[in-house]
């Protein structure tokens, strides 16, 4: 029998021993690939395995990319095909599971002048499918932000890819574990049958979504650029003693689901349900006005007449930090600081002793939420609002798995409960959203009259 694991259950964090990763540092991107939330804020889905690999050139091909389409071109690489069983809740890994790399999971951003960014989804996109590498990457006039998952030579060589183009060299990345029961759930898919392991695979070799957007983190104010200007970087060993100052001001510019689960020690929490929100908190929570926008954009070198504070900002894996302190020197600070390769950063590298970290990291992968040295954390995700429930949350009335939580149940509308239930019931029944024929051609009245 295979196993099944509902949407809504954790998998142990007994043995959720480290594998050696690379992860990038997105973990606040905006995708959410199937049921894969990504570290860019909420992306989307995305999936189809595609074999296109005679298709990698682009018409209009930017710069450094036809070098690139020249030494990594995927034509020679031949596509594993193992053979999985799946007979047992132990026949989840692969029969020659000896020989399976081990998964390496990568989050990235790069802030860059990439006006011609149409041109590299496609041969981005094919080169992913062609190593096998999945997940899912926002690509935009102001740069790239992506999470992805492979062999780690195969991640290697996408990150080569995209790098080639010199606007795009030196992504950010930080790193993060993947546990050996996601590696084995991971594992379970095969060619043949890409939904094998259901959607509580952390990522599916054969689900790779490149999309097009106007900004890489969405924020809503074009004039905001990172390229330009961004505050001073922060490692996480300096940033103790920073916070700990009583004249710096520590915010937390993430959301309101994120916050409530883990922060800094006496950091302010805007409150924020999207990051879209934040200039308009800054200008209150300041008392900023339009002209001390203006007096500061055109006099850059001089200082306002607003004592403004230091200011110390962080964020889960830095990308919105990085435009929200571009944003607060557009406004007239001064001192604008912000935590380098964001929480998941500090969590890897300081001890819980010596950490100022209270509570849990919200991640947007299917681990939920992640505490010190990165090992997966206590929180599930409600798949009716996609924020992270305690196990206290689910023993309340309001808590119906794959439905609603206690969060979401009073703006939740009868009808959006109802659809939510049918779904549910396919996912009980099948392991996956539409029943075991999803993705299949459904037969028509003549095939079924050749099979008689």
């Amino acid at each position: 029998m295979a196993l099944f694991i509902p949407p809504f259950v954790k998998l142990s964090r007994v043995s959720a021993a480290p594998v050696a990763l690379v992860t990038l540092a997105s973990a606040n991107l905006n995708p959410s690939f199937g049921r894969l939330h990504l570290a860019m804020g909420r992306c989307s889905d995305g999936f189809a395995n595609s074999s296109k690999l005679s298709t990698l050139a682009s018409p209009s091909p930017s710069p450094g990319l036809a070098q690139s389409l020249q030494t990594h071109s995927p034509r020679s690489i031949s596509r594993p095909t193992a053979s999985f069983q799946r007979d047992s809740a132990s026949a989840l890994l692969p029969e020659n599971a000896p020989s399976a790399p081990p998964l390496v999971v990568v989050s990235f951003y790069k802030f860059a002048d990439f006006p011609d960014y149409v041109d590299f989804k496609q041969p981005l996109k094919d080169f992913c499918e062609a190593m096998r590498v999945s997940g899912g990457i926002i690509i935009a006039p102001e740069g790239i932000n992506g999470s992805i998952c492979g062999s780690r030579e195969s991640v290697q060589r996408v990150v080569d890819f995209i790098q080639s183009d010199s606007r795009l060299n030196g992504l950010r990345m930080v790193e993060s574990p993947v546990s050996p029961e996601e590696e084995a759930i991971h594992h379970g898919h095969t060619s043949r049958s890409p939904l094998g392991a259901g959607e509580d695979a952390p990522f599916r070799w054969d689900h790779v979504r490149v999309k097009l957007k106007k900004e890489i983190v969405s924020f809503g104010d074009p004039l905001v650029s990172p390229i330009e200007r961004v505050g001073t970087y922060v490692t996480p060993k300096e940033w103790n003693a920073l916070i700990d100052d009583p004249d710096t001001i520590v915010i937390d510019v993430r959301n309101t689901y994120e916050t409530r689960i883990g922060k800094f020690k006496g950091a302010v929490d805007p409150r924020t349900s999207a990051f879209r929100e934040f200039p308009d908190w800054v200008d209150n929570q300041f008392q900023l006005s339009d002209s001390d926008d203006q007096s500061a954009n055109e006099n850059p070198g001089s200082s306002t007449p607003r004592n403004l504070p230091r200011v110390a900002m962080y964020c889960t894996g830095g990308i919105r930090c990085e435009k929200a302190s571009s944003f607060l020197l557009s406004k007239g600070f001064k001192e604008v600081y912000h935590l380098e390769g964001g929480i998941l950063k500090y969590l890897e590298e300081i001890s819980e002793p010596e950490s100022r970290w209270e509570g849990e990291c919200f991640v947007f992968d299917k681990r939920v939420s992640v505490e010190h040295g990165l090992v997966p954390g206590s929180f599930k995700l409600c798949y009716g609002c996609k924020e992270p429930v305690s196990d206290e949350d689910m023993k309340s009335p309001l808590f119906e798995p794959g439905v609603t939580c206690p969060h979401c149940h009073a703006s939740k509308s009868e009808e959006e409960k109802e659809r939510a239930r049918a779904r549910q019931r396919q996912f009980a029944a099948w392991g996956v959203i539409g029943g075991p024929d999803k993705g299949q051609k459904k037969p028509s009245r003549s095939d079924a009259a050749r099979k008689i």
